[in-house]
Parts: C-alpha cells; sequence; structure tokens
C-alpha cells in the first residue's frame, strides 16, 4: 500500500429530505421550531448533518448550536476552517432571531461579521456557539454571538443583521 493510500480518509453521513424541516420552519413559531430540532421531532438541515453540528438549547431571543472539531474540518495550517465557525454563528445568531418571530415570518442573514479570538483546534472538547438577538424590528433584526470551548474560553465573537420576511 502506498503511502497516500496509507493517509486517505473517508466519512459517510446521512440526512433527510430538507423539505419537511424548511415547511416547519415556514409554519412554526420560531422557538418551537427550534425545540423540535432539539428534541429530534424535526429533523436537523443538511448543513447541519455535513458539518456535524447539532442546536443543543434554545430559549426566547437566544440559540446555541454545538460541535466537536474533527479532522475533516481542519484548513491548510491545521486549525479548524474559520468557514466552519462561521457557519455556526450564522445559525446560532439566524436561530436566536427565528426564536423571536411568528409563525409565517421568516428571515435571511443580510450580513455576518465574525471575530476570531484563538484557534481552534481537534481533540479539545465541544464547541459551543450561543447567538443573543439585541433586536427585532418590522424589517431587520441584530444579534451578536460567542463561540466557547468546552473550558470556557472566548474562541470568537460575531454580530450579524438579518432581514425579516413578512
Amino acid at each position: 500500500m502506498s503511502t497516500d493510500e496509507q493517509q486517505q480518509r473517508q466519512r459517510t453521513y446521512t440526512w433527510e429530505d430538507p423539505a419537511p424541516t424548511s415547511a416547519a420552519n415556514r409554519d412554526m413559531h420560531g422557538l418551537d421550531f427550534l425545540r423540535g430540532l432539539i428534541d429530534g421531532t424535526i429533523p436537523h438541515h443538511p448543513t447541519s448533518r455535513t458539518l456535524g453540528f447539532t442546536v443543543t438549547d434554545a430559549g426566547e431571543g437566544f440559540a446555541e448550536v454545538t460541535l466537536e472539531p474533527q479532522e475533516f474540518h481542519a484548513n491548510a495550517v491545521g486549525s479548524i476552517h474559520g468557514g466552519v465557525l462561521a457557519t455556526l454563528f450564522d445559525t446560532a445568531m439566524g436561530f436566536c432571531v427565528s426564536s423571536t418571530l411568528e409563525a409565517g415570518v421568516g428571515y435571511t442573514t443580510l450580513d455576518l461579521q465574525v471575530r476570531y479570538v484563538r484557534p481552534v483546534q481537534t481533540g479539545k472538547g465541544v464547541i459551543r456557539v450561543q447567538g443573543f438577538c439585541e433586536h427585532t424590528g418590522r424589517r431587520t433584526a441584530t444579534a451578536r454571538g460567542e463561540a466557547r470551548d468546552s473550558e470556557g474560553r472566548l474562541l470568537a465573537t460575531g454580530s450579524t443583521t438579518c432581514l425579516i420576511l413578512r
């Protein structure tokens, strides 16, 4: 076996049809939708399956997603790719906005900013990204977020503006 063959990695995963999840997100109060993701009555969307993160907590104006960084999240310098963290921020902050919206009202990200404080490595435990809704208006909403490691150290901060879709 060649060195290249010995170093090959493979990953297999599954996901559900995203249509029922999208319909539930449209048709339910945002917080009820998040509670369904947490208790498993609503399947997570394909992005969360692809990256391996889940929604683990939610309340009015609050959402948390968690990820245990894996080798397949690595960038060229060996730390976790910043885009993986940006996706976690986009999800946590978008869902915290969603938790303030009534059924039939949607949202989409207008902007996203992530500020990285320290690198994220594999084998260091679970990463928690929490989103906190600061304001939900008729047309826009704003939120902020924090990523922390299993020891509570700050890894990154984020902010977003979302367009409210009525």
